[in-house]
């Protein structure tokens, strides 16, 4: 993208407010005022949405050098134009560019569809409710030999993903492929004017972001919104509702696939898999090749229809079947994650090894500054493949990426990214090899230690083999921490929020099993306003991992008071005894160096947040009512009123069964003795305390009663109590182990401790990497649970034993040792574990050793 803030304004419809100069070239867009990296010619547009608005951090981006921006708040304007009239008494300064629009999102839009229609490269859209990324993905692999593409980064198929995307169009592009996705009524009406694809693939109807609409032919209709000027559909005629909708399309061509004998321009038979890939005769009649014989390395049914859309659509642009067979049987998995785990001598490592492009070169880099403020950054990155820019434009793009980054030292793999070496500045620690191996062959000689490390690089440099060097060698079994699902998660919640209302996010008993730092990073990121820790000693673990968020600390105990008061956390206060020992501790026993701010207590900068915990019916913690008048009085203490920074941050209460609609009487009896108690408590203090009662089955289940504050605990796990968000959430815990042997037993031959597993018939028994010390209890055994391994339940056969678990894989003779099994995640859910052994997904997750370690992925 490269225009002059002039022509912006005429093509977004909107008006300046200031003089600054209107020649000014911007090449780069700003939607997050996180990721200032080319600030002198970069354009924020400040979106708005029901928690956030971009108009609030104007001032911040001004001060990071930003000087061109898109708003539709006119009273936010002079808080900037107050700033560059200070700057400019004292230096020169550029004035700010401030365009005034009557919707940021609509402008933002106006100028991505202006973009798009700039070219006459061909476009792929393509929409359904899953395969999208996948098909696009492979498309790109099938195709790049032949065309300079430009693509979706990702998954960026939403309002904001789709013009971002397309806004990526430069002139050396010849063809675009790009996804569109809906959860609404109306979002495609918005995203079809900015993508007016030429081609058009849709990929499936299924029941995924269906709360958005009345059934699933509006749903069907309403995504076949993107294809109404497209030339070309393609699809498949298998699925009856698809084919009965897009008949009833103008689209002057039709280009279609069936496996089950329908009419269709390109017939699948003979469909048979073996080992692990499939192969497929396709019968194209027009071809020269009617009958070709095509083999994908997959063998799931996902993979073979989205493979079938990739080939109609390549025999719709006449590329020849021989060719087409060699290139789809090199189609690789598409790793749509960024992967984070230990690495050796403290390392952290970001494997990100799949593809290597500018635009996930940047989410690469900001996931890495989201996960790490350490001053040690290094980056391993391969030649960028496929740019259509000039080297030279490319890696001058690239190393300023990497300096605004502060990353302080680049490896480069191949031979174009050699370049960087005349690009970054002198004495930059920067150091290139040929390919993989040579680096490999020196690793040896490099030091790696108390860092974090990006691997960036196209999938032929084969980075998973540094990756595999770097990594630290542990326990086969791992839980894997999907944060992107537990981002998704959040964006939930705080959709079922109304205007106004804060969240605290509880990461105790390390974030449920999850990793609280790792955790709590993602949560800061994202603005959550609190964060809730069971004792002081998580408080300090996440200070010391640099978070920053407000803390409170639910069960403080006076050892600990000194940790928080120097680690600024809150403590909860539930009893008289426990405020008196607080108050006294910090009368008598906080030394000035203690104290976080400079002065300590008599400096007027000190301040102490404490949070009142009332028992409103839970019996566990907490003041009653007959206890206010004599907190009160401890409140009105000499000490808390000569030290005015002294604050009740909040009061707030434990409900006891807020998902159970059985207890509801007494959950609403509950919420009115608390607000009772608050309201007294407000008045007795002069000033007016947050208030939360409502956990995560209570936001949903008695969204009136948010009052100013919630508390977000195992729903942002995917763990649904209330019933009524369970298709919405996604699963973001993972427990994987692997099988070690297998081992071949004759009709009575018994399995393990006791002999309780004893064969009744030949029968092969996996050996799994699991055992009760990695917190699968001894009940899940002798087939009360069952593993997932390649796709089929595996019952567990025997006892658990304390390291290990036998399975019976007789019925999955594909079955291989080294292979993954899946004890619980997506497709099989916690909820079986918790039922097997009687307990609930709480448990489970915080049952999880500590030796199995945690990986975190972002998809």
């Amino acid at each position: 993208m490269r225009y002059t803030i002039q022509q912006i304004a005429e093509i977004t419809g909107g008006e300046f407010l200031s003089p600054g100069p209107h020649d000014a070239t911007i090449e780069h867009l700003l939607l997050d005022s996180r990721q200032v990296i080319f600030p002198a010619t970069s354009l924020f547009i400040a979106l708005q949405g029901r928690r956030h608005d971009g108009h609030e951090f104007l001032e911040e981006l001004y001060q990071n050098g930003v000087r061109n921006f898109i708003i539709s708040k006119k009273e936010a304007a002079p808080a900037i134009q107050t700033l560059q009239t200070n700057q400019t008494h004292q230096t020169s300064q550029t004035p700010p560019n401030l365009i005034l629009v009557e919707n940021t999102h609509a402008a933002f839009h106006r100028l991505a569809q202006f973009h798009r229609h700039q070219f006459t490269l061909p476009v792929i859209g393509i929409t359904g409710s899953n395969g999208k990324t996948i098909v696009k993905e492979w498309l790109y692999q099938l195709l790049h030999e032949d065309y300079h593409i430009v693509r979706s980064p990702k998954s960026f198929n939403s309002q904001t993903g789709v013009p971002l995307s397309v806004l990526q169009i430069t002139p050396e592009h010849d063809l675009g492929i790009f996804e569109a996705g809906i959860s609404l009524m109306g979002e495609m009406e918005k995203l079809a004017p900015i993508l007016d694809p030429d081609i058009g693939i849709f990929t499936t109807i299924g029941e995924a972001h269906s709360e958005g609409f009345p059934n699933i032919e509006t749903k069907l209709r309403q995504k076949l919104i993107l294809f109404k000027n497209a030339k070309t559909l393609i699809y498949s005629v298998d699925n009856e509702l698809i084919e009965r909708e897009m008949k009833s399309l103008d689209s002057p061509k039709h280009f279609t696939w069936s496996t089950t004998g329908k009419p269709a321009d390109v017939q699948i038979t003979q469909i048979k898999t073996t080992g692990n890939s499939t192969q497929f005769t396709a019968n194209f009649p027009i071809s020269q090749f009617p009958n070709f014989l095509i083999s994908i390395p997959f063998t799931d049914a996902a993979s073979l229809e989205n493979a079938l859309h990739c080939l109609a659509l390549l025999l719709h642009l006449g590329v020849a079947p021989e060719t087409i067979a060699r290139r789809m049987a090199r189609l690789e998995p598409v790793a749509m994650r960024l992967e984070l785990k230990e690495g050796l001598n403290n390392c952290t490592v970001i494997n990100d090894s799949y593809n290597s492009d500018l635009t996930s070169l940047n989410i690469a880099l900001n996931f890495l500054e989201q996960q790490s403020k350490a001053p040690k950054r290094t980056v391993v990155l391969s030649d960028i493949l496929q740019s259509g820019q000039s080297p030279e434009e490319l890696y001058g793009t690239v190393a300023k990426l990497l300096l605004e980054k502060r990353i302080g030292r680049l490896i480069g793999i191949g031979q174009e990214v050699a370049i960087l070496e005349t690009l970054l500045p002198a004495g930059f620690d920067a150091r290139f090899y040929e390919n993989t191996p040579a680096f490999l062959e020196d690793f040896h000689r490099l030091i790696f230690r108390d860092e974090i490390i990006l691997l960036k690089g196209a999938r032929r440099f084969e980075f998973e083999r540094i990756a595999n060097r770097l990594a630290l060698r542990f326990h086969k079994t791992v839980l894997e921490v999907n944060l992107g699902a537990l981002l998704h998660n959040l964006r939930v919640y705080q959709g079922c929020l109304r205007p106004g209302t804060k969240m605290m996010v509880m990461v105790k008993a390390g974030a449920y099993g999850s990793g609280s730092a790792e955790v709590a990073k993602l949560l800061e990121f994202q603005h959550v306003d609190y964060l809730g820790v069971a004792y002081a000693d998580e408080g300090v673990e996440l200070r010391k991992a640099g978070i920053q968020l407000p803390i409170m600390v639910m069960n403080p105990e006076e050892a600990t008071f000194d940790a928080l008061v120097r680690y600024r956390l809150e403590p909860e206060i539930y009893s008289l005894d426990l405020l008196r020992n607080f108050i006294d501790f910090l009368r008598t026993d906080v030394p000035a160096a203690a104290v976080p701010t400079a002065g300590g207590l008599n400096s007027p900068a000190f301040g102490t947040a404490i949070h009142l915990k009332l028992d409103t019916g839970m019996h566990r913690l907490g003041f009653e009512e007959s206890d206010l008048d004599a907190l009160l009085e401890l409140l009105r203490h000499p000490f808390i009123i000569h030290h005015s920074s002294f604050i009740v941050k909040s009061v707030f209460s434990h409900l006891a069964a807020s998902e159970a609609p059985a207890h509801d009487a007494f959950t609403l009896e509950q919420i009115e003795r608390f607000k009772k108690m608050a309201e007294r408590l407000s008045d007795g203090l002069g000033y007016r305390p947050l208030r939360h009662i409502l956990n995560s089955g209570g936001i949903v289940r008695f969204p009136e009663h948010q009052l100013e504050m919630v508390r977000l605990g195992i729903g942002l796990y995917g763990i649904d109590s209330s019933g009524l968000l369970q298709d919405r959430l996604q699963t973001v815990n993972t427990l994987k182990a692997t099988v070690s042997q297998i081992k071949h037993l004759a009709p009575g031959e018994t399995v393990g401790y006791g002999r309780m597993g004893k064969a009744e018939r030949p029968m092969r028994i996996a050996t799994i990497s699991l055992g009760y010390a990695d917190g699968l209890l001894r009940r899940a055994g002798n087939g009360h649970y069952s593993f997932m391994i390649r796709g089929k339940k595996a019952p567990v056969f025997g006892n658990v034993c304390m390291d290990m678990t036998m399975a019976d894989v007789t019925d999955i003779p594909e079955a291989r040792e080294g292979d993954p099994v899946i004890i619980f995640g997506k497709d099989l859910h916690v909820q079986e574990l918790a039922a097997c052994l009687g307990t609930i997904p709480y448990e489970i997750f915080t049952g999880i050793s500590d030796r199995v370690k945690r990986v975190y992925v972002q998809e």
